[in-house]
C-alpha cells in the first residue's frame, strides 16, 4: 500500500477529505461490513446500500437539528444542475423569481432561470466588484415573489452572509445554494424553504447533492408546472425517498462518512469555531501586512471558507504561487475569472496547514517587498 504523500490542500472544491474518512474507505473498499463486496458493487435496493443511504439522510438531520416539516433528498447534477430545478419547480407563469446576486454562482443561477421564466434582481454586490454581501435594509422582496434566491458563500470572491436571521422578514419562499458552507456552521434551517449544496466542499466528493425542502412547498410544487420530466420533480424524489433511479451510491457512502465525522469531532458548533479560527490566522496575516497582501472581500462579509487576496503585481503573484507549490500548498489559485490567490479552507483542512500557509506569506513578505 502507497504511502499518502504530505501537502497542504487549499484546493476550492473538489476539496480535502478527512484523513480519517479516507482510511475508512480504504479498509472497506472491497469488503464493505463483511458483505465480501464493495459498496460501489451492491445494489442501490439492497439491504447493505439502503442502510448508508437512509443513515446519511438521518445524520443531515440530526447535525443540522432538521424537523419534520423537511424532506432531505440526495440527488446527482451538483448545484448547476438545481439552478435549473429551482425555477423548473417553483417558478409559476405569473411570477417573478427574485435573485439577490453576490457573485458568479449567483448569477449563473439566475442566467438558468431567465430561460423557463421571469426574474429579478432585489439586491446586486455588482456594482462593488462583489466585495461585500449587500445589506439586509437595501434588498428588494415582495410576497408575490416566486421565491427569494441567496448564495450563502461565494467561493470566487471569498464573500458570505454573516448571518441568516432576517431571512425570517421575508414573505416569499427563500431558496439557498449553499454549497460551500453547509455543515461548518450552525444556521436556522427554519429560515430557509429550500437548500442546495453539492457534496465536493465540506461533506464528500462530488457527486452527489444535498436538498433540503419544506414539506409545505413540496405541495405547492404539484401544482406549478405539470409538464415538468419527474426526474426533474422535488416531489418525484421525495415520493422514492431519493431512490427514483440510480443514486450516486459511493458518493453517498462516503457522504455519510463525513457527516458522521464531522459528529464525532463535536458537531457545527466546533466546526464553526474551528473553521472562524483558522480564517482569522490568515485575514490577520493581510491586514498585518501593510498592503502587502490584500483581501478582495470587505471586512463585513468575509467568507470563513474561502479567504481571496491579491499582491502588488502579477508576477510577485506568480512568484508566490510557484513557490507556494513547491512548498507543498496546493490550490491557492485564485478563480480564473479574478485572478490572484485564494485559499479555501472547509472542514477538513487542518489547522496546521492553515498556519504552515500563514508562516509561508510572512516568510515570503519579508523577502519581496
Amino acid at each position: 500500500m502507497t504511502t499518502r504523500k504530505s501537502s497542504h490542500n487549499f484546493n476550492a472544491g473538489p476539496a480535502a477529505l478527512p484523513p480519517e474518512v479516507l482510511q475508512q474507505v480504504a479498509a472497506e473498499l472491497e469488503n464493505f461490513d463483511d458483505t465480501g463486496m464493495s459498496i460501489m458493487e451492491h445494489s442501490h435496493r439492497a439491504e447493505p446500500y439502503e442502510r448508508v443511504h437512509h443513515e446519511a439522510i438521518a445524520t443531515a438531520k440530526r447535525l443540522l437539528g432538521i424537523s419534520d416539516d423537511y424532506e432531505v433528498l440526495l440527488l446527482q447534477g451538483g448545484a448547476s444542475h438545481q439552478f435549473a430545478m429551482v425555477p423548473y419547480n417553483l417558478l409559476d407563469a405569473d411570477q417573478r423569481a427574485n435573485y439577490i446576486l453576490t457573485g458568479a454562482w449567483s448569477e449563473k443561477a439566475k442566467n438558468e432561470a431567465d430561460i423557463l421564466g421571469d426574474t429579478y434582481s432585489g439586491g446586486s454586490g455588482k456594482d462593488q466588484a462583489y466585495r461585500r454581501v449587500p445589506d439586509f435594509d437595501t434588498i428588494d422582496a415582495a410576497a408575490e415573489d416566486a421565491y427569494i434566491h441567496v448564495t450563502s458563500n461565494n467561493t470566487i470572491y471569498g464573500t458570505a452572509w454573516q448571518d441568516f436571521a432576517r431571512m425570517s422578514e421575508w414573505e416569499a419562499p427563500v431558496v439557498a445554494d449553499m454549497s460551500s458552507d453547509i455543515f461548518s456552521r450552525t444556521f436556522p434551517v427554519e429560515n430557509f424553504d429550500l437548500i442546495y449544496a453539492g457534496a465536493q466542499k465540506n461533506i464528500g466528493p462530488a457527486g452527489v447533492t444535498v436538498v433540503i425542502i419544506s414539506r409545505a412547498l413540496l405541495e405547492r410544487i404539484k401544482n406549478v408546472n405539470p409538464r415538468v420530466p419527474a426526474i426533474l420533480r422535488y416531489d418525484t424524489h421525495a415520493d422514492k425517498h431519493s431512490l427514483y433511479h440510480t443514486p450516486p451510491t459511493f458518493a453517498v457512502y462516503m457522504l455519510k462518512n463525513t457527516l458522521h465525522w464531522i459528529e464525532e469531532n463535536g458537531g457545527l458548533s466546533a466546526m464553526e469555531a474551528r473553521n472562524r479560527q483558522k480564517a482569522q490566522l490568515l485575514y490577520d496575516t493581510i491586514d498585518n501586512s501593510a498592503g502587502f497582501y490584500r483581501g478582495h472581500a470587505h471586512r463585513d462579509s468575509r467568507s470563513d471558507m474561502n479567504v481571496t487576496f491579491t499582491l502588488p503585481t502579477e508576477t510577485i503573484t506568480n512568484r508566490f504561487l510557484d513557490e507556494a507549490k513547491d512548498m507543498g500548498f496546493s490550490g491557492l489559485n485564485g478563480h480564473r475569472s479574478v485572478g490572484g490567490c485564494r485559499a479555501s479552507l472547509y472542514n477538513a483542512v487542518p489547522y496546521e496547514s492553515v498556519e504552515a500557509l500563514r508562516d509561508f506569506m510572512v516568510s515570503f513578505q519579508r523577502k519581496n517587498q
